[in-house]
């Protein structure tokens, strides 16, 4: 029987607390976070946990039983249906299905154009020519010495990561990082990881289905609201400190300081996801966080943003306690990734090949980040683009008054498909609301035309004159102003970051 839920109550919202329990029920039941079948506590027992009274936690019970996601057997309390159905029409639950559409906005993608055929090829060519009995070998668990000091070597260059070879495990992409990172947490005693909210949904089911439960921290205009994270009881937590996903705030110097000292304060871990800091702009450039505290931060990259999800690359620079765990789990679960591409990824980056192409792949990133954020001070007026000008996407808060599932559907009927804040939202109760725009696979040309079709379906929405903000350009309700956009100022800020490598949503990449 599930003894406790972890639901986030806004007392302050005009939501009812019965919708609020209702839509944070489903939402575990929708992200894998509660299986079929797992029973519910009595709605005196969740009453009491959330402080409200037993007719609150019925009528949630009730609507969601009508919908079809829990079942009440008499004398059996109340469970997750055996099978339960997606709702109606749900533009958030999507791509469970897939839906046909002209323009794809939603995040988790990488241009597939942007892959360096020839000098990859010429890179795997020189390696396999070269190979020898131990390099077509078994690898140990952590993978070949020669990529993994190569891997150091350019994160301690472009990142400023205090990282040595022995402490780099190669591994088949973030997704397998974090597994892995999981288990030796699991072995650990750990049961809770903090999660940045809003963030990645694709992360929070992951860590759910490897037996430990997400909650989520707040996010401002600062990044992690690290006072928060002291309330969850976790000891780990997952954070993008370069560029948060989705909003593009970097985390400020104070949270990162504040940060590390809750880590030394719980005996706990941070676990640095650094998918993003590829496209971070040079006036927004800071070295990792694991720099500041390498004791205690994990720090986790991954090529599948920047070459692609195929090839399988990722990394971990691993505090000196977990290495062992690490290894030891990884060596009971495969023989390691492929060598021959490593090696070659380790010839790319000694080569300079890497560095070049990251500059040729920011340059048109930062080209598609300026149009859509221009665009969409033209063509949708009164939102306001928040973060940085960093990342694979933009993230774009709506004005009061803008329905933003309403806004989705429009856009759908226009044939965009493109996500909303409460997708990336364990706390579905904070407004405003937003939409986040990537251009990770949609080129320039079909950038312009999606953004006209989501400004047709923006006016079909939320009609009326545009809405003044908080003064000082701070959001009333998020806090995320800091970042915001100026519309008078023009968007030219060059990218010549010196980063590493990356993925995404449905993460883990």
């Amino acid at each position: 029987m599930s003894r406790h839920l972890e639901i986030s109550i806004d007392r302050q919202s005009r939501i009812p607390i019965a919708q609020q329990t209702r839509d944070a029920i489903r939402r575990m039941i929708e992200e894998d976070m509660l299986q079929p079948e797992t029973r519910l506590p009595s709605s005196r027992r969740l009453g009491m946990d959330l402080g409200v009274s037993r007719s609150v936690v019925v009528e949630a019970y009730e609507q969601l039983i009508a919908e079809g996601y829990l079942v009440a057997r008499r004398g059996s309390g109340t469970s997750v249906a055996p099978s339960v159905r997606p709702p109606r029409e749900s533009v958030l639950a999507a791509p469970q299905r897939p839906v046909a559409a002209r323009w794809d906005l939603r995040t988790g993608g990488c241009d597939a154009s942007w892959f360096p055929r020839q000098e990859w090829v010429r890179c795997l060519t020189a390696v396999i020519s070269a190979a020898g009995p131990s390099e077509l070998g078994y690898a140990t668990p952590a993978g070949p010495p020669a990529v993994r000091q190569a891997a150091a070597g350019y994160l301690s260059r472009v990142r400023g990561v205090r990282a040595r070879a022995d402490r780099v495990m190669m591994t088949a992409g973030f997704a397998q990082g974090l597994a892995l990172l999981c288990a030796v947490l699991r072995e650990r005693g750990h049961e809770v990881v903090a999660v940045e909210d809003p963030g990645h949904p694709g992360e929070r089911q992951f860590m759910s289905r490897a037996g430990l439960r997400p909650v989520g921290v707040p996010v401002d205009a600062d990044g992690l609201v690290v006072d928060e994270l002291y309330r969850t009881g976790a000891r780990a937590v997952v954070v993008t400190p370069a560029c948060q996903f989705p909003t593009g705030v970097p985390l400020a110097a104070h949270r990162k300081a504040e940060l590390v000292e809750w880590a030394h304060r719980v005996d706990g871990f941070v676990i640095e996801d650094d998918f993003e800091s590829a496209f971070v702009a040079a006036a927004d450039r800071a070295p990792a966080l694991q720099s500041l505290a390498p004791d205690r931060v994990v720090y986790a990259g991954s090529a599948s943003k920047v070459l692609a999800p195929a090839l399988r690359l990722g990394w971990l620079v691993v505090p000196s306690p977990l290495m062992p765990g690490l290894e030891f789990v990884r060596s009971s679960r495969d023989f390691g990734c492929s060598g021959l591409e490593q090696l070659a990824f380790a010839r790319f980056l000694e080569t300079g090949g890497f560095d070049r192409h990251l500059r040729r792949v920011r340059d048109e990133v930062r080209k598609r980040r300026e149009q859509v954020r221009d665009d969409a001070l033209r063509l949708l007026p009164g939102v306001r683009p928040i973060g940085a000008a960093s990342g694979l996407q933009t993230y774009l808060e709506l004005p009061a008054g803008c329905d933003e599932a309403a806004l989705l559907r429009a856009a759908q009927a226009r044939s965009v498909l493109v996500h909303g804040a409460q997708f990336y939202r364990i706390n579905r109760a904070v407004q405003p609301g937003a939409v986040v725009v990537s251009y990770a696979t949609v080129h320039r040309p079909g950038l312009s035309r999606a953004m006209a079709a989501l400004g047709i379906a923006y006016r079909e929405v939320c009609t009326g004159p545009p809405v003044r903000h908080h003064r000082g350009g701070k959001s009333m309700r998020t806090g995320l102003g800091a970042h915001a956009v100026d519309p008078a100022r023009e968007l030219r800020v060059p990218v010549t970051a010196s980063p590493p490598l990356g993925p995404r949503v449905v993460r883990p990449g």
